[in-house]
């Protein structure tokens, strides 16, 4: 473990009740049933985003992943980085509803304080931008019309709908807020994988989220894609907007990022301060190969050492 981060960070237990190695955030909500003090004259806490506890996903009779404790608050930037296969994926699909965790008398994740939640209300609140979305991306349509179907939940518009003026609007100012307004009648079959990228983001703002989540957002981008999409998280975080990112490279973390999950073995590894974490040591630990980290004006580089 690197030194950056010993004197902050706990040793961790045996792998099934593993702690994260830095203490949880302070202003975290009490566990249901609980009782809390307020001082005199100070305002009631609010509740986190998303709470989880206990939260144990399970497949062919093995743990996928557990996650013993989590709290993001509203508004909150945070980046889940790990291996390929440590479950930062399922994660993302634990906070979204996509997988479930096993029951528990106590649910293990809630929203906004609520145990059972209306699927709509979390749809309304999240607006997701994956490789695997991009993927989805096989059809000869115009732009315009993949953004406006965001405000229907879907790619493209449905069938016999028309695109309204207002609606349209919308998607334009969309694309605007992301430099790609010229884009808007071309196929998007024509467009680089940088601009389809983005253009997914558009469709997601069409839904005016609070929090965006971009799932391993620069797979299989080329530099300049990298920079767009990078850039693009850096807008929607100065919007006020909570950026969730899940990724293996360092290089995707934006500066407003402050705070990072490191996920190993199916499990939070560490809970912390970017920079804390973000060390040659705790990333040759994570990745299992010797590692050196370089900072720059917030924005932070991995490459190996031979």
């Amino acid at each position: 473990m690197s030194q950056d981060a010993q004197q902050d960070v706990k040793p961790q237990s045996s792998p099934a009740d593993a702690q994260p190695k830095a203490s949880p955030h302070a202003g975290e909500a009490a566990p249901s049933g609980a009782q809390t003090h307020e001082q005199p004259g100070a305002e009631p806490r609010t509740q986190p985003l998303f709470s989880l506890r206990d939260a144990r996903v399970v497949r062919a009779g093995r743990t996928i992943l557990h996650v013993d404790r989590f709290d993001l608050a509203e508004g909150e930037h945070v980046a889940l980085l790990g291996p390929n296969g440590a479950g930062k994926s399922t994660f993302i699909q634990l906070l979204t509803r996509e997988v479930f965790p096993l029951h528990r008398d106590e649910p293990p994740v809630r929203f906004r304080g609520q145990a059972r939640p209306l699927l709509s209300d979390i749809k309304q609140a999240l607006g997701i931008v994956s490789a695997t979305m991009h993927d989805q991306v096989r059809v000869h349509l115009p732009v315009i019309e993949i953004v406006c179907g965001g405000h229907f939940g879907t790619l493209g518009l449905p069938n016999h709908v028309r695109l309204t003026e207002e609606i349209r609007n919308r998607g334009v100012d969309a694309l605007d807020r992301l430099g790609i307004a010229d884009i808007a009648e071309r196929d998007v079959m024509t467009l680089s994988t940088g601009q389809v990228r983005r253009v997914l983001v558009a469709r997601e703002l069409m839904s005016d989220p609070r929090v965006l989540i971009f799932d391993e957002p620069c797979t299989g981008l080329d530099p300049e894609g990298m920079y767009h999409v990078r850039d693009t998280m850096r807008l929607l975080a100065e919007e006020g907007r909570s950026v969730v990112l899940v990724t293996h490279s360092p290089e995707d973390i934006i500066p407003a990022i402050k705070r990072v999950l490191l996920i190993k073995d199916a499990q939070i590894f560490a809970d912390g301060p970017k920079d804390q974490l973000l060390t040659s040591g705790e990333m040759t630990e994570l990745f299992g190969v010797p590692l050196e980290v370089e900072e720059r004006h917030g924005w932070y580089a991995l490459r190996g050492r031979y």
